[in-house]
């Protein structure tokens, strides 16, 4: 055998080996982005952002930093009703503001920041790994399917074009539910950072 066949030989080997380790993965990130449809509107339906409690909670807050009254601060940040991520943000800020320690609360906020660019990650990956995965599939069956049509084999060649097709369906299914539930949550996230900006400019007195 010359060295230009065992290469070539090598390379449809590793190919075709990949074909059911990217089925597989494939078929697990479709089950994914099913069930982060559900996570998602879970999420929206607790999305309840009062923008008239968000003003008087902050005012009532700046009028008690101007006075000093750091408890009387964090009770009124206590009453704050907004969506989960903005409320559990004002809780935590309550608790460091009982005590003075209003340069930790900055750093809450940039926690926040991180654990939402976490929960995007997520969705992004599998956006983004999706399609590849299913192009992939696409293609490693194509040799195959070529092989039997050179043959006149036309079952491994319908079979070989079955496969291609349906992972390039199941990697664009799930690369665009992923695409859609990133886009609405950092829209999402980005609302609530500038409620969580707020707040921290008033607690600094901005």
């Amino acid at each position: 055998m010359d060295p230009t066949s065992l290469i070539f030989g090598i390379l449809y080997t590793f190919s075709s080996s990949l074909l059911y380790p990217v089925i597989v993965v494939l078929l697990l990130l479709s089950l994914l982005s099913l069930i982060l449809i559900g996570e998602f509107l879970s999420e929206y339906s607790k999305r309840n952002r009062d923008v008239e409690n968000l003003e008087s909670t902050c005012l009532s807050v700046q009028e008690r930093m101007q006075c000093s009254d750091f408890a009387g601060a964090a009770k009124s940040l206590k009453t704050l009703k907004q969506t989960n991520i903005v409320t559990s943000f004002a809780n935590s800020a309550a608790k460091h503001l009982e005590v003075n320690r209003i340069p930790a609360i900055e750093w809450i906020s940039e926690d926040y920041e991180i654990k939402m660019a976490k929960n995007l990650e997520q969705t992004r990956v599998i956006a983004a790994v999706a399609p590849m995965l299913g192009l992939m599939g696409t293609l490693i069956p194509l040799g195959p399917a070529l092989i039997g049509l050179s043959q006149g084999n036309i079952e491994q060649l319908a079979n070989n074009l079955i496969v291609a097709f349906a992972t390039t369906v199941i990697g664009l299914f799930a690369g665009s539910i992923a695409y859609v539930l990133t886009q609405v949550r950092k829209r999402w996230y980005w609302q609530d950072m500038a409620d969580i900006d707020y707040i921290l400019n008033t607690l600094e007195g901005k």
